[in-house]
């Protein structure tokens, strides 16, 4: 069993553990450590999170599992007339991959915005990162290659997007 809420300010020290839980995993052997450690400083820092939910930037979820918090995802509006939303974080802690519980933060954020007016729903995602196959069977496709400079690093992804009507 588990729930979904919405993050507070209270739960960034849970989100930044989540993300160092899970980033090494995901992205070693697909980025350099350098990388990976820069992103986690840069991306998952305490002040970070909490400016992102505090000035609602982004709306952080938390997915518990009885209780211990398992999985996150942070999404915001796209546009200017709010026809998108962007799912700008998703990970699950690697026990837990396989449960469902990527696709029920999917689903939430993707009512969430369908109720709001949004007909689309974008992410970025590494093109060397095996979520982009889960993504796919989500409902989302690539709608184009993207290289992003993030400090001395580059970001090589695919944008890719879902259809909520």
């Amino acid at each position: 069993m588990y729930t979904i809420t919405q993050a507070t300010e209270s739960d960034v020290q849970a989100i930044r553990a989540l993300a160092e839980q899970t980033w090494w995993p995901t992205y070693t052997g697909i980025i350099s450590p350098e990388q990976i450690r820069y992103m986690l400083d840069v991306i998952y820092n305490e002040e970070t999170i909490g400016q992102q939910i505090s000035n609602y930037e982004q709306t952080f979820l938390l997915l518990k599992e009885k209780d211990q918090p398992v999985a996150f995802a942070a999404y915001s509006v796209y546009d200017e007339q709010s026809t998108a939303y962007k799912l700008h974080k998703l990970y699950c802690l690697p026990i837990t991959q396989g449960k469902g519980y990527g696709k029920a933060l999917i689903d939430t954020v993707a009512d969430i915005a369908l109720k709001q007016g949004a007909s689309k729903l974008y992410l970025n995602v590494n093109r060397h990162n095996n979520a982009q196959r889960f993504y796919q069977k989500m409902g989302f496709v690539i709608e184009k290659e993207i290289d992003i400079p993030f400090g001395e690093f580059v970001l090589n992804d695919y944008v890719m997007a879902k259809s909520l009507i």
